[in-house]
């Protein structure tokens, strides 16, 4: 509940910036729009924590072991970072594009290459844990 009620937080700041930014200085729409963008992904990223939490210590679905929860949990948390992580990657690449800092784009790429480890380990998480089922 806690996670919830901070993502929804995020999502009420995000609108909030968004809209007093464009009354304020509507000359600098992309990068706030690349801020509400970021703030919104975390944000996202909170709910989907909140709802792993949740469903880790809710009662069992009859018929459903903890193994196979904790995968779908797992699964579905790892799977909103690396989407976080990717948006966030290709928000860093338009920015340095724009600042013309081209010799940044080792960072974003970075980004990338951790996300695709992360999904790597993922992959080998759940081929590990196939048996459980």
């Amino acid at each position: 509940m806690v996670f919830h009620f901070i993502a929804l937080t995020f999502m009420v700041v995000s609108v909030y910036n968004f809209a007093h930014g464009l009354l304020t200085d509507p000359a600098d729409v992309v990068t706030l729009i690349i801020r509400t963008i970021n703030t919104l992904v975390i944000s996202l990223a909170m709910y989907e924590l909140g709802v792993g939490v949740d469903k880790e210590y809710s009662t069992v679905k009859k018929g459903e072991t903890i193994f196979q929860n904790t995968r779908r949990t797992i699964t579905r948390f790892v799977g909103t970072v690396c989407i976080a992580l990717v948006l966030e990657a290709l928000i860093m690449i338009i920015k340095y594009s724009q600042l013309d800092l081209a010799g940044n784009l080792y960072y974003p790429i970075g980004i990338i290459v951790a996300c695709s480890f992360l999904l790597c380990a993922l992959g080998g998480f759940l081929r590990l844990t196939a048996h459980a089922e």
